[in-house]
């Protein structure tokens, strides 16, 4: 039993980032009906290819982009435009503990669904509101999506190399990192939401932005910049405040060195059989090589090619100096710490026969994460979540359907 298997969320969500909250929630042991539009679903069921493929190797109607958000739900399909399955919707938040939906403000209100509408037939339903820029504000109108928000909320005038450099301009991460994000944070929202429940007793409304999110997460470069007033400036895989912290060229591509503290500068100086380097007044302490970074990177880049990575990595951590390779995602699958920790999982498919997964890296060790079942297929489980949870008899919902309702 998982440590939230006494609850259950509608996900009124699609696309990533409430999706992302959903799954993880469902992962933890909670029941999670995912409501989707009759006939399409979820948009990113459409984004693709690559599709999931049956064991013919054709492809499915599943897009890897879905996959990679929804296990361990069930899906209903509702068109909740019509009178009819607004009741559904409606019927369904009485008889759950969280909703999660990511409408344009204002959006669910036309059809009943806002929080003050089913606070009304269900005064302990947190209700969870992910949007691009938040309840409130002149932006709240606006629809936004990750990549838009990266370059907004100033992740992007942090990402890619340096002016001047070969290639310089801005650039997104290679993730919608931002939705993931705000994911998260609507799942800590969502639990401190059940806590304060438990204790005090009473739903409430959580409003997400993921404007807001992506700003709280620029971390160090905001402090950064609200500390001198000078907005930092990209670096490209360098880091701001730390010397030496970035990628290197080595005899046969390249590494990550991040030297966190100068003992372990020194113990690096010493690998790369450069051991005055920890003693010059230029390069002693951390402050000092950030300060003269323009000098120490070209001397450390001209130590660096002498060796593969696999020396390199092999050497410094011996000595306790944090490095790496740079992997694409096929080592990454195939490295045997991530092999080690179960990071890939498969789970049984209808179509597919088995669907691989990525983990939960989340580990409890009394209510551990479980793999209940692969992303659900367009409506699977409508029949029974109508007949289950809202007791529907067979010729009600047999009506829905047949009325396109369902």
């Amino acid at each position: 039993m998982g440590a939230l298997s006494h609850l259950r969320v509608l996900d009124l969500s699609r696309v990533l980032a409430g999706p992302w909250s959903g799954q993880i929630l469902a992962d933890l042991g909670a029941e999670v009906i995912k409501v989707e539009r009759p006939g399409s679903g979820d948009d990113t069921r459409a984004w693709g290819p690559p599709f999931l493929k049956d064991a013919d190797g054709e492809n499915t109607s599943e897009a890897a982009y879905y996959l990679s958000a929804n296990r361990n739900k069930e899906s209903v399909t509702i068109d909740f435009t019509r009178p009819e399955g607004q009741k559904l919707v409606r019927d369904l938040a009485a008889k759950s503990d969280i909703l999660i939906e990511n409408f344009k403000v204002g959006g669910l209100a036309a059809y009943g669904l806002d929080y003050e509408s089913l606070k009304e037939v269900n005064p302990e339903l947190i209700y969870c509101s992910i949007t691009g820029f938040g309840q409130t504000g002149p932006y709240a109108m606006r629809a936004g999506y990750d990549f838009m928000i990266q370059g907004l909320g100033g992740l992007m005038s942090l990402t890619g190399r340096p002016e001047g450099d070969e290639g310089a301009g801005p650039v997104k991460v290679g993730v919608a990192l931002t939705d993931i994000l705000t994911g998260l944070y609507s799942t800590v929202a969502i639990l401190a939401a059940l806590a304060h429940r438990d204790h005090d007793g009473g739903g409430q409304h959580i409003d997400m932005a993921l404007l807001d999110v992506q700003v709280a997460c620029l971390a160090n470069q905001a402090m950064n910049y609200l500390t001198t007033g000078t907005p930092p400036k990209r670096l490209g895989n360098a880091h701001p405040n730390i010397v030496p912290y970035q990628d290197f060229p080595t005899a046969d591509g390249d590494f990550i060195l991040t030297v966190g503290n100068d003992g372990q500068f020194r113990k690096f100086a010493e690998v790369a059989g450069q051991p005055q380097w920890a003693d010059d007044v230029r390069f002693a302490t951390n402050r000092v090589r950030v300060a003269n970074r323009a000098e120490l990177i070209p001397l450390i880049r001209q130590a660096t090619v002498f060796k593969t990575t696999a020396e390199w990595v092999s050497q410094l951590e011996r000595v306790g100096v944090p490095c790496g390779p740079i992997n694409d995602l096929a080592q990454v699958f195939s490295d045997p710490q991530v092999k080690a920790r179960g990071l890939a999982v498969e789970l049984p498919h209808a179509l597919a026969g088995m669907v691989p997964q990525v983990a939960s890296p989340i580990r409890l060790s009394k209510t551990p994460v479980e793999y209940r079942s692969a992303p659900p297929l367009l409506g699977e489980h409508t029949l029974q979540v109508l007949q289950g949870v809202l007791g529907l008899g067979a010729a009600h919902v047999a009506a829905l359907k047949e009325a396109g309702v369902i």
